[in-house]
């Protein structure tokens, strides 16, 4: 656990600035209730999922952009039967202006539904610019991936920063949630060590039940033994409780300021927080800035 001195803590908060959430399409309430926690123009991703239609995703990320936040809507490459499917999709983001950020992620589907087998080959379509895409989110493993083999992760990486590179489009880097600051900074490392000088915004999981936050981990193939969980800062004796990102963001802050780490990787200055809000919205927002009040 990081010693928090003065110096810590004003990275910890930097790191935690400018934050980025999730909802999914049924969250509209939920970001309803948060709208007045989190601050105006923040980033906020709604998720593609398998059992949220068309509707409910345009829908969730208009709410976004009528609250005065950012919305970044995923586009699920496995998920998608069609082109015209996804035309339809950016078309329908493009009316309520919901288009300037997207995230391209493959998806769950072990078969794809359509022509659309990774987000890179979603990207190298060259649809996205047509329908005023700004930016474009990939994603990122510290811990590998249940079902990808991590040279073929890594191959991707580099061709998708590749590809947005070539279209002039930004991109930002958006990794699976996680618990243990060693693999996380191991991997940015990795990142930076290939000449990839995007944003990544690490991701792990806003305040949220102790049992709920292991069944997520264990559904994504995360690490959760008892050591790494120690470090993030519950124990599995008590699954009852609740549990915060506190100390695997003061960890972090610290790794990421150190001044030969920050050199090599852009220390908190090119690195920031997407939190996975499993405990809800609002809680996640109260406790981000709860944090950065302590400064």
């Amino acid at each position: 656990m990081a010693h928090i001195t003065p110096a810590n803590q004003s990275a910890a908060v930097k790191l935690v600035e400018n934050f980025s959430l999730e909802m999914t399409g049924k969250d509209v309430p939920g970001l309803e209730e948060a709208r007045d926690a989190i601050p105006q123009g923040s980033k906020i991703n709604v998720t593609f999922l398998g059992n949220e239609d068309l509707e409910m995703r345009v829908s969730a990320s208009k709410a976004v952009r009528d609250f005065g936040f950012v919305p970044v809507p995923h586009i699920s490459a496995r998920r998608l039967s069609s082109q015209g499917q996804l035309e339809e999709f950016l078309g329908r983001l493009q009316e309520v202006g919901a288009t300037d950020h997207v995230f391209s992620v493959g998806g769950d589907p072990a078969t794809p539904e359509g022509p659309y087998d990774s987000a890179l080959a979603l990207i190298e379509t060259g649809l996205l610019q047509r329908y005023g895409v700004k930016e474009v989110s990939i994603a990122g493993y510290p811990e590998g991936h249940p079902d990808i083999k991590s040279d073929v992760l890594w191959r991707h990486l580099e061709a998708k920063s590749a590809a947005l590179k070539e279209q002039g489009l930004n991109a930002v880097i958006l990794t699976q949630f996680a618990f243990d600051t060693d693999p996380v900074m191991e991997w940015i490392t990795a990142v930076r060590d290939r000449g990839i000088d995007s944003q990544i915004r690490i991701g792990t999981p806003g305040p949220a039940g102790i049992k709920r936050l292991l069944g997520f981990a264990r559904r994504f193939g995360i690490g959760a033994n008892a050591m790494i969980v120690k470090k993030y800062g519950f124990s599995l004796t008590n699954l009852m409780g609740t549990a915060g990102p506190d100390t695997f963001v003061n960890d972090l802050a610290v790794l990421l300021a150190d001044p030969e780490t920050a050199a090599r990787t852009g220390g908190v200055e090119n690195t920031k927080l997407h939190f996975y809000t499993f405990g809800g919205l609002k809680a996640t927002a109260d406790w981000a800035n709860q944090f950065t009040a302590r400064s």
